[in-house]
């Protein structure tokens, strides 16, 4: 057998129909200066920051036997870095993944188990000169997992019921059980707990394949989470003209088997919903003719969009495959009937595409084929839980991904943008499915975060860490890139200038699969992307302080200047906070000023707690009216670094202003380290 290169044609128009879908599929240091300047959107301008990474510090690109040298080390040394990390004698590692820099620093992806049961939120990252070596750590949980028990007062056929009224709640069809309940330690959110873990087969409303994961606990029965595991999209075919594809020769026929590529291959399901359908073959090596009426044409996007993404990891970021091990996933194209989506699924370890409405539009566009990769990508790395917050930067990540390899490719039939799925007219007047710059304009995606973005859709949570992305990348203010015209506004009112997509994703790849864990949230995500600027640049660079800005500017930290411009009042005094106890309070007196406060007034918030979903945090204006800042959310992440925006303009600016915060939960302590109220 031999590699060939075949060609196929794409048609330069056809009738596009609208869809309403939704594309679904580490320290930082924290400046404290006051930043001054106008809060005014920034004019079109070239990327400031022109640090080159620090040598050694990206990831190398490991050949299939070098991963699996690192992962035996690992494993031999298991033990003893369970031991170094101080974890209890009923804590075992499991290696999940590794990746090592050029400097021979290596990154060891770990599970855990207790006393021989998974535990789910256990996972963690841990750096060193050797696989194995513990030199730092990142935990998707930061309480210690020792739970109360790990017997089972709740019968198993109790959460089995429970997981299948999950379903039924989320209009399932033909909803069964397709893993029994297995016992597991829950520690993914607070204390951690003997647990349940049900998944339920079936359909989703939309036709999608199902894999509902659902969490009960054993002891009382209570359901803890739940979450899908099938990631899912929607797109539109790319007319990217004549394309070349790598397929396999055996005798006189040919087939979509990318050999260049793990091994590689596209199915034809033919309208079907289960198994890998038909290897596409054929006489000749000419896939298609454009026209979606050809099932061979939406097999010739499919295989390309999956080449591409394979070329981007690889050539980008060094990592062969989507499990860095060199294998191939499949695809499967022509999926139900009228069914308007695509998913990836890690059960068949598989991207699949449907048809669209009236099978006519073959979901097979290059960004989301990236975007589905790409979810197979998270989950074998960060493994982001798909619900709450790091289920919204599970999507974000997917689009972000998306559309660097749509650049990457540099189709001319297709140009690089941050627009996601802007081939499906999903309105009806060209507009695309999301707006990397200014998400809102979808209609349900949000510019920044708040404290309630969790509780949405994650496909609409996503837009916050989409928006980071582009300001990084492109900085704020209209522009126009590749006949595109963008106008990216800040939450804080304030610029920021772009460092350029090339060191955008490097920082993302690198913070996604040595920084984020199953729980990162989006303070997490600042964290953890601020830690790889750092060892891609240094804490002192031009790229670091602009990461910092592009999160103040979706309302997640500080501006590397310490906060929002203006005038500023700072309180830089410790203030410990009792475990489980009453509330404390840090003032600052504000004086000078004329009226009330700004309806934009800037909360610079600095706690250190290993554990932020304990604290209750308020600004207690100077007549002791109280706006709450955090009620309990943050899950399992550490600390608070956040600037919160604030209408005060019914408060008198002027008076004794308070920072109120209490621990509602037991088991940890901190302090407020300090906090800055900014009059814009």
């Amino acid at each position: 057998m031999r590699n060939r290169s075949s060609h196929r044609r794409t048609p330069h128009a056809t009738h596009r129909r609208a869809a309403a879908v939704a594309l679904a599929g580490v320290a930082a240091l924290i400046a404290t200066a006051v930043q001054s300047g106008s809060a005014t959107a920034a004019p079109e301008q070239a990327p400031a920051a022109a640090s080159k990474a620090k040598p050694g510090s990206e990831s190398v690109r490991l050949t299939p036997a070098q991963r699996a040298a690192l992962i035996r080390e690992a494993n031999a040394t298991k033990a003893e870095t369970a031991k170094d990390l101080g974890l209890g004698a009923k804590e075992k590692l499991v290696v999940r993944d590794v990746l090592k820099d050029r400097d021979g620093t290596v990154h060891v992806r770990y599970e855990r188990t207790y006393d021989g049961l998974p535990v789910l939120g256990g996972d963690l990252v841990v750096q060193g000169d050797t696989a194995g070596a513990a030199d730092s750590v990142v935990k998707a949980t930061r309480t210690a997992v020792k739970p109360a028990t790990t017997t089972a007062e709740v019968p198993a056929a109790k959460a089995e019921q429970q997981a299948l009224s999950a379903a039924k709640a989320e209009k399932a069809k033909g909803a069964d059980v397709d893993r029994a309940p297995r016992k597991v330690i829950w520690a993914a959110k607070g204390t951690p707990v003997v647990a349940y873990e049900t998944v339920v087969g079936g359909l989703q409303h939309d036709g999608t394949p199902q894999e509902l994961h659902v969490v009960t606990d054993a002891t009382t029965g209570e359901k803890l989470y739940e979450w899908e595991a099938v990631q899912n999209g929607t797109g539109h075919t790319v007319y990217s003209g004549t394309v070349d594809l790598t397929t396999t020769q055996s005798g006189s026929s040919y087939n979509l088997t990318d050999g260049a590529r793990g091994g590689h291959k596209t199915y034809n399901l033919n309208r079907g919903t289960s198994g890998t359908g038909t290897l596409f073959s054929g006489s000749d090596d000419v896939w298609g003719n454009g026209s979606p009426s050809n099932l061979e044409s939406a097999a010739a996007d499919a295989h390309y969009g999956a080449a591409l993404t394979w070329d981007y990891y690889k050539n980008v970021h060094g990592r062969s495959g989507i499990r860095g091990d060199g294998v191939g996933a499949y695809s499967r194209v022509h999926y139900g009937n009228n069914y308007v989506n695509a998913f990836w699924s890690d059960s068949c370890f598989c991207m699949t595409y449907g048809d669209g409405s009236g099978n006519a539009n073959p979901l097979t566009s290059i960004d989301v084929a990236a975007h589905e990769m790409t979810h197979g990508l998270t989950s074998n790395t960060a493994g982001l839980n798909y619900s709450g917050e790091s289920g919204g930067l599970n999507e974000a990540t997917s689009d972000i991904f998306g559309s660097t390899v749509e650049f990457y490719a540099n189709n001319s039939s297709d140009v690089g943008d941050y627009l996601i799925g802007e081939e499906i007219d999903i309105n009806g007047d060209g507009t695309p499915l999301r707006h990397m710059d200014k998400p809102s304009k979808d209609g349900a995606s949000k510019d920044s975060w708040y404290s309630g973005i969790g509780s949405i859709d994650v496909h609409y949570s996503s837009g916050p860490a989409n928006h980071f992305f582009y300001l990084l990348s492109e900085g704020s203010g209209t522009k126009t890139i590749n006949g595109v015209t963008y106008d990216s506004p800040t939450s804080d009112g304030l610029p920021v200038t772009g460092i350029g997509r090339a060191k955008a994703e490097k920082i993302w790849f690198r913070a996604l699969t040595t920084k984020f864990t199953s729980t990162t949230n989006y303070a997490g995500a600042r964290t953890g992307t601020l830690a790889a600027t750092g060892e891609l640049y240094g804490t002192d660079s031009a790229e670091y302080k602009a990461v910092q800005d592009a999160w103040a500017a979706i309302n997640v930290g500080s501006r590397s200047g310490g906060g929002g411009g203006g005038t500023s009042f700072e309180s830089t005094t410790d203030v410990s906070i009792p475990d489980a106890g009453s509330a404390v309070t840090s003032s600052i007196t504000v004086s000078g000023r004329t009226g009330n406060a700004p309806s934009n007034l800037q909360v610079a918030v600095d706690i250190v707690h290993p554990y932020s979903g304990d604290l209750v945090v308020d600004l207690l204006a100077p007549d002791g009216t109280a706006y709450n800042l955090r009620n309990r959310t943050g899950g399992s992440a550490d600390n608070i670094n956040q600037t919160f925006t604030v209408n005060a303009s019914s408060e008198a600016a002027n008076g004794a202003w308070k920072l109120r915060v209490q621990d509602v939960a037991r088991y940890d302590t901190g302090y407020i380290s300090g906090w800055k109220l900014t009059f814009p």
